[in-house]
């Protein structure tokens, strides 16, 4: 009787929420990964070829699991194969596929009737051939994660310089080329057992400058019920319907308009973050899930009085962090602050405009939201970063 975790390098999901969440439950745990040197002695794991199911079935033999997860964009197929064929709950394995990939996704959602975003698919060594009514058009691997290598691109020009810096650090990936959606970036969160699916809420999310997409803070900030209605038709159409499930999404004239679906918890310390604001055992919920157990065993709230707000501090040069705040946990008044670091003291790292940039993330949950930005505002006021070439 063991829950199995695949994931590749260690994550503070895994680390700070799974594992803890499986000592609660009181679920013996192994986490199969192909990096067993990354993780830490006090970690269970065991070495697998996680990007093969077959290889995740093989590594379970010598115990009977109770269930089989992953937190991973990447392992989330491979996983749901290996799950349905030991008999287990688990996601849609074509659903985890489409969501992973970009094209197919929007293929999805257009054969549904839903939305058309024009994409154009470009295969490795392939000579960029796109219309020029896509501009401006985001360029981004077509299996990526975040905003890893996405960029905004004016013209064709521009598109072509972005492809060959691409390809020069990833000459294998294919790349997709789509029009830009104009709009206030927003998440949706949400559980499903694979008969519902139950909203966590969601975030507002304010970008740095471009050509880049990094996230520099989220808001607290569930969608509206009209938004929520088209989300979660979008969601249907893409076959997603079990465990977690993070989608990021404009709303351009009224209508919700797909920016990604990625079929797992949100990222970037996001997920603890969201599990604190709503009060709720959430890595715990989502082990349950996967145990077969039905959202309505799940005490989830149906509302929130309280308001969250994260700040990522980014480094703005390439260099050294030489100095930095450790972990901090505190109280101002009404409201919980924490900082959490991203990046060790003494790393060397170059400037990149992308969330690899993260030095520390910050967070502030309280009462409302004036309460809640003032008191994140001076938290910030009294921590410094320094950075040397």
């Amino acid at each position: 009787m063991r829950l199995y975790i695949t994931a590749l390098n260690p994550t503070d999901a895994v680390l700070e929420g799974f594992l803890p969440a499986a000592a609660a439950l009181g679920l013996p745990v192994t986490v199969l990964t192909d990096r067993p040197e990354e993780w830490s002695v006090d970690v269970p794991v065991a070495r697998c070829a996680v990007r093969e199911a077959a290889a995740v079935v093989a590594a379970t033999a010598s115990t009977r699991p109770v269930a089989l997860l992953s937190n991973s964009d990447h392992l989330q197929e491979a996983t749901a194969i290996a799950a349905r064929e030991l008999g287990l709950p688990g996601k849609d394995p074509d659903a985890a596929r489409v969501c992973k990939d970009k094209a197919a996704a929007r293929r999805a959602i257009a054969a549904a009737g839903l939305d058309l975003v024009r994409t154009v698919t470009i295969d490795p060594g392939a000579v960029p051939e796109v219309p020029g009514g896509i501009f401006p058009a985001v360029v981004k691997p077509r299996e990526g994660v975040a905003s890893e290598d996405a960029y905004l691109v004016a013209d064709h020009r521009d598109l072509v310089a972005r492809v060959t810096e691409i390809r020069a650090r990833r000459p294998d990936v294919a790349l997709v080329v789509e029009e830009y959606l104009a709009g206030e970036l927003r998440t949706f969160e949400t559980l499903g057992d694979g008969a519902a699916v139950a909203s966590l809420g969601g975030w507002r999310t304010r970008l740095g400058p471009p050509p880049t997409f990094t996230e520099e803070s989220l808001d607290w900030s569930p969608p509206a019920d009209h938004a929520s209605t088209q989300l979660r038709a979008r969601l249907e159409a893409l076959g997603v319907g079990f465990g977690a499930c993070h989608t990021e999404y404009v709303i351009s004239d009224g209508r919700v308009r797909l920016i990604e679906v990625n079929y797992r918890l949100i990222g970037d310390r996001m997920d603890l973050i969201l599990a604190e604001m709503l009060g709720v055992p959430l890595f715990e919920y989502v082990i349950r899930l996967h145990l077969g157990e039905p959202l309505v065993a799940l005490d989830l709230p149906t509302t929130v009085d309280r308001y969250a707000q994260v700040e990522y501090v980014c480094a703005d040069r390439p260099g050294r962090l030489a100095a930095a705040p450790g972990r901090l946990d505190t109280v101002h008044g009404d409201v919980r602050l924490g900082c959490r670091p991203l990046r060790e003291v003494g790393r060397s790292a170059d400037h990149t405009g992308t969330n690899r940039d993260y030095l520390a993330v910050l967070h502030a949950i309280g009462p409302d939201q004036g309460t809640v930005r003032e008191a994140l505002a001076a938290f910030r006021s009294d921590l410094q970063w320094t950075i040397v070439e």
